[in-house]
């Protein structure tokens, strides 16, 4: 959540040193440097030579000095030099304009001062790796061009005595400019060699030129067309457009949209408009599952301006994420799309963001900086300013507080396109049902999936937990392979064979007897993805199953490929986590079955009950997207928790007012602001310590209204062989939370074998 807007930040001290004053004064930079002993950036002061001075600004690359060499930096501040201190200079200043526009600069700063870390941590969100280490470079390709104009007789000899060569001739007279030396060999049929004779016959020219590495430059897109919108959609539509005419003075829009709706409609018409007006657009997805699918139906949509689309999320190489950004930079992409990170895409002239399934935790950041990304993006829209829009079918109860506020404006969408029912949520109480056999699934999940089948239609199986058993369980003496490292159990993966810490990546064999009493009689427990899949290959021999989770999802393409074959009807059964519960739209499946229903629900934190809802309802909304009804089976042992009984009746208000009556009630957000410290150490005495220390520090002068709970160790005790203690401080305030935290922490020092991390607005509290 973001600050109240009478928290306003000065920006003063962030201003660029004016042109004319520099014969006046001497400046000093500090320059955000990646460090090659050192894990991230650090930040350093230098000095301005002279010959430096008018090109040196925030955002500005330079090369610094470091002990015995130089490494490349990104300009974070310019200040005037401060006396007595003796700086080493900078070296040279690389291009003529900063890399960070100004805008970009302010939010940097913004993140730093609310997130509680330091400057260069922000800069490197800012300005990927891949941009600011300059190590990637373009990439060349050589082409091919005519070196002069052949005469009519001199074709007509070349085709007699040269056909490949005439051939190649043919090719590049067709082009007004040269084309890749590759493109000329598939198009002629011509060898290396023949290219090879005719440049030493001076036929052909060969130049070396940069091209642009496009992740989606092999697959084509058939062009789709505006879509005509209900009034539901009409009137979401006509809310964006009037925040783009007035953006200063605009709140931003919140669409309440049911699954199945046509949200995506309706961005896809507002980036339009925004593009009408000679504006760009950004739009965040939160899964990089869903961005293949999302990318097909911009690129589709304007397939006049397909170059125009930039893609930028963590599964590009470094050479495409460079690329991508440059293309952004330099203006030729008009159309963002991406993940946590898009947010900070250097479009300028933005009309419209679009921030989809804004209720998801992975907009939040798990290292420093913490930020979160939906925030971020209403922050920048208010400076840009423009138009703001998050849409979800669950939206967070912070969003849906904003909106009962008057922070947002509420846009609701209840009705599915084409008038297409919900999906009907059929209720499996395991503790009655149990399973058939010894498969996992009840008998009326595994009828109706033989039905499906037998009908050519598609299901879906979602479990959250990926592996094959969650524990290995001695039966003689109730022992549990526990990870070295951390505080959980080993999952067992049966394709390799071994178990797995899904924390710290710890792996070894599976232990044919009890490792503590040596008795056979160990058993696997608990189910995971893979022996999901075991079970429905047996249940289902004939049917086409394949699964989507980290385990098998780790080859570059593989989410592309994989809902490529889906949507093709390659694959009848479609097993997976959270990666396939949310933004997929497949018109020919007719059944979700949840596997487990309760996975979420009892874990130590008060966000379980709307993370288990969120869910739920956006598993639920795969099914029934296409013309023949849909029908979603959750198999659950506690079917009378409020978050599956509401889930059931698609009812998001319903349980939204009864969850934000319990966090009134309770002070947790949004009705409070929250900041979680988290302490760690290899040393658990230590981390205890400091845990005590750090609680009675800021136990000091508490901004108004503010409390600070008692340090107590995480829900995670032990997580990569470090003991984590935690403290919570809640209140009205959460820029006066965070000024108290950086004030406590920066006067208090560590010791080196201990580490703390400050999350402003966590979004998990394990």
């Amino acid at each position: 959540m973001l600050p109240a807007k009478e928290e306003s930040i000065d920006w003063d001290r962030f201003r660029f040193p004016h042109r004319q004053e520099t014969d006046k004064f001497r400046f000093m930079i500090r320059v955000a440097v990646v460090v090659p002993e050192r894990a991230g950036d650090r930040a350093l002061d230098y000095q301005i030579p002279e010959e430096f001075v008018s090109r040196v600004s925030p955002g500005a690359r330079v090369r610094v000095p470091i002990r015995s060499r130089s490494v490349v930096g990104t300009v974070v501040d310019v200040r005037e030099e401060e006396e007595g201190r003796s700086l080493r200079a900078l070296l040279d200043v690389i291009g003529e304009t900063p890399l960070i526009r100004p805008k970009l600069l302010k939010l940097a700063h913004w993140i730093s001062e609310y997130y509680c870390c330091p400057i260069e941590a922000s800069m490197a969100c800012v300005l990927p790796q891949a941009v600011r280490s300059g190590d990637v470079s373009a990439k060349v390709v050589r082409h091919l061009s005519l070196a002069r104009k052949l005469t009519d007789a001199e074709l007509e000899d070349l085709t007699k005595r040269a056909p490949r060569q005439a051939e190649v001739i043919d090719c590049l007279l067709e082009q007004s400019s040269p084309i890749p030396i590759a493109e000329v060999l598939n198009q002629s049929g011509a060898s290396e060699a023949i290219i090879r004779t005719m440049v030493k016959n001076k036929l052909l020219e060969i130049h070396s030129l940069p091209v642009w590495r496009d992740p989606y430059g092999s697959e084509s897109f058939l062009p789709t067309t505006d879509i005509p919108l209900n009034p539901t959609q009409q009137d979401a539509l006509v809310a964006v457009e009037e925040a783009m005419t007035s953006p200063a003075s605009a709140l931003p829009i919140l669409i309440h949209g049911v699954t199945g709706s046509g949200k995506t409609e309706v961005y896809l018409q507002a980036i339009r408009k925004a593009l009408g007006k000679g504006k760009t657009a950004l739009v965040l997805v939160p899964e990089i599952s869903l961005t293949p699918q999302t990318v097909e139906r911009f690129k589709a949509r304007f397939a006049d301006r397909q170059g125009e689309v930039a893609v930028l999320h963590s599964h590009l190489s470094q050479g495409e994420r460079r690329d991508e950004w440059h293309k952004i930079h330099s203006g030729q992409a008009s159309i963002v799309i991406g993940a946590r990170s898009a947010v900070f895409a250097p479009l300028d002239n933005l009309g419209v963001i679009i921030v989809d399934e804004e209720h998801e935790t992975s907009y939040k950041q798990e290292e420093a900086p913490r930020y979160h990304a939906r925030d971020l993006a209403v922050l920048r829209a208010k400076n840009e300013p423009c138009a703001i829009v998050l849409g979800s079918a669950t939206p967070s109860l912070e969003s849906w507080h904003n909106a009962e506020t008057g922070k947002y404006r509420l846009v609701r969408m209840p009705l599915r396109v084409d008038d297409r029912k919900m999906p009907v949520l059929r209720i499996l109480d395991l503790r009655r049902v149990g399973a058939g056999g010894d498969s996992i699934l009840a008998p009326a999940l595994t009828l109706a999936i033989e039905s499906r089948i037998s009908k050519g239609e598609q299901s879906i199986l979602f479990l959250n937990r990926r592996g094959f058993s969650t524990s290995l369980q001695c039966n003689a003496c109730g022992a549990v392979c526990q990870c070295p490292n951390c505080s959980v159990s080993l999952t067992y993966h049966r394709d390799a064979g071994s178990l797995a810490c899904h924390i710290c990546g710890h792996s070894q064999k599976a232990p044919k007897k009890c490792p503590s009493c040596a008795d056979p009689g160990i058993r696997f427990s608990g189910t995971g993805t893979q022996k999901v899949e075991d079970a429905v290959k047996r249940l289902f021999p004939k049917a086409r199953i394949a699964r989507m989770d980290a385990d098998s999802m780790t080859k570059k393409n593989a989410y592309r490929e994989t809902l490529g074959a889906f949507r093709q009807g390659e694959i009848d059964i479609l097993i997976g986590t959270q990666m396939i519960a949310k933004g997929l739209d497949f018109p020919n499946v007719t059944l979700v079955g949840i596997v487990n229903a309760d996975l979420g629900l009892h874990v130590p934190d008060f966000r379980a009950g709307e993370r288990t809802f969120q869910l739920l309802t956006q598993v639920a909304g795969r099914a029934g997207r296409g013309d023949v009804e849909g029908e979603v089976f959750v198999q659950t042992y506690t079917p009378f928790s409020p978050s599956i009984q509401f889930a059931r009746q698609h009812d998001f208000e319903g349980f939204a007012e009864q969850e934000l009556e319990f966090r009134s009630s309770f002070g947790f957000p949004p009705y409070r602001r929250m900041v979680m410290i988290t302490i760690r150490s290899q040393s658990v005495e230590r981390a205890e310590f400091c845990a005590l220390t750090i609680s009675r520090k800021l136990k000091v002068d508490l901004p108004e209204g503010a409390v600070c709970g008692e340090s107590a160790p995480a829900p995670l005790a032990k997580a990569k062989t470090y003991h984590r203690f935690q403290v919570a401080l809640r209140g009205p305030s959460g820029r006066a939370l965070s000024r108290h935290v950086r004030k406590i922490m920066d006067a208090l020092p560590m010791p080196e074998d201990v580490f703390v991390a400050v999350d402003v607005d966590p979004v998990g509290l394990l």
